[in-house]
């Protein structure tokens, strides 16, 4: 899983009910976009992930890596 700066971080909820965690990447740490990943949650927290198998990783589209 490869991911650049700017790229959304969501955890999915494990259980019925739990929301899901959403954060943007604000460092790559490994080399060529693998993990670890600094991430800045909507709450402010920020923390060292490697995505697991109830993580996705949302690429920036074009449009907005211009803005």
């Amino acid at each position: 899983m490869r991911s650049t700066r700017g790229d959304q971080f969501v955890q999915h909820g494990r259980v019925v009910g739990q929301h899901d965690k959403v954060g943007e990447i604000v460092e790559v740490l490994g080399r060529d976009g693998n993990p670890p990943y600094r991430v800045r949650f909507q709450d402010g927290h920020e923390g060292l992930c490697s995505p697991g198998p109830d993580t996705e990783i949302r690429h920036r589209t074009t449009t907005e890596e211009s803005r």
